[in-house]
C-alpha cells in the first residue's frame, strides 16, 4: 500500500511540473505538431482496420441471433450504431493505443533518462516533464477525438457493406437501425470518455519511463508497466465515466 501511495505522490508531483508555466511556448508548437503525427497520423492505419472488422462482426453476430421473425431486422443497424459509438470507437480504439502509443511513450522517454538527456535539460535549467510530456499529452487531447469519430463511421459503414453484401438485412432496414432512437449525446459521451483515455494513455506511460532506471532492461520493464497500468486506468475511468454520464 506505502509502494502504491508513494507512486501515486510522484505521479502528482510529475503532473504539477508538467503543467507549470512553460519558459518559451513557441518551443512547444512544433512539438506538439511532431507528437500529433506519432500518435494520430500513424495510428490511423490500425484504427481503421479494428472499427472495419469490428464493425462487421458485430453486425454478423446481431444477424445470427435475431433469426426468429419476432425480431426486426434493422436491429442489425440499430446494435451496431449502439456498439461502435457507445463503446468500440472510445474504450477498445483507448485500449489499443494504450499499447502501441503508451509503450512508445515510455521507452522513448526512459531511454532518454538512462542516456542522462534528461538530466541535462534540468542541468541547463529546462523543465524536462512539460517539455517531454506536455507535448503528446495536448497532441493527444486534439487528436483523438478525430480518430473516435473515423472509428465510428467506418464501423458503421462496415456493418452496412457486410449486412448488404451478405443479404442479411437490406440497407433500407440497416439505415433505418441507424436512425432509430439516435441521441448525439452518444456521440458527446463517447468524445468525453475520449479526453480521460488521452490524459490516461500519455501520462502514465510518461511516468513510468520518466522514472526508469538502470538499463536497457529496466526500459522495457518500464514500458510494460506503463502499457498495462494505463490499459487499467482506462478501464476503471470507463466504468466511472459511464457511472456518472449514463446512469
Amino acid at each position: 500500500m506505502a509502494g502504491v501511495l508513494e507512486s501515486f505522490g510522484k505521479y502528482a508531483l510529475l503532473m504539477r511540473r508538467v503543467f507549470s508555466r512553460p519558459e518559451k511556448k513557441r518551443v512547444y508548437y512544433p512539438l506538439i505538431t511532431e507528437e500529433m503525427m506519432k500518435i494520430g497520423v500513424q495510428s490511423v492505419g490500425i484504427v481503421a482496420l479494428l472499427a472495419f472488422f469490428m464493425g462487421a462482426v458485430v453486425a454478423l453476430q446481431t444477424a445470427s441471433n435475431i433469426e426468429s421473425g419476432w425480431i426486426p431486422k434493422w436491429t442489425v443497424g440499430y446494435t451496431t450504431k449502439q456498439t461502435m459509438i457507445y463503446e468500440f470507437s472510445s474504450t477498445i480504439v483507448a485500449l489499443v493505443l494504450a499499447g502501441k502509443v503508451g509503450s512508445n511513450i515510455a521507452s522513448e522517454i526512459g531511454t532518454m533518462r538512462i542516456s542522462e538527456q534528461i538530466d541535462a535539460l534540468d542541468i541547463m535549467g529546462v523543465n524536462s516533464a512539460s517539455y517531454l510530456i506536455l507535448p503528446k499529452l495536448i497532441a493527444a487531447l486534439f487528436i483523438l477525438p478525430f480518430l473516435v469519430l473515423m472509428a465510428m463511421f467506418i464501423g458503421i459503414g462496415a456493418g452496412a457493406l457486410i449486412a448488404v453484401l451478405t443479404n442479411i438485412v437490406s440497407l433500407t432496414d440497416f439505415i433505418y437501425g441507424i436512425q432509430y432512437d439516435f441521441q448525439i449525446y452518444g456521440v458527446i459521451y463517447s468524445l468525453i470518455k475520449t479526453l480521460f483515455f488521452a490524459f490516461i494513455l500519455t501520462t502514465i506511460p510518461a511516468f513510468h519511463g520518466y522514472y526508469a532506471n538502470g538499463g536497457a532492461l529496466e526500459v522495457g520493464k518500464s514500458s510494460t508497466k506503463g502499457v498495462v497500468y494505463s490499459m487499467v486506468a482506462v478501464m476503471v475511468a470507463n466504468y466511472i465515466l459511464t457511472q456518472l454520464l449514463l446512469l
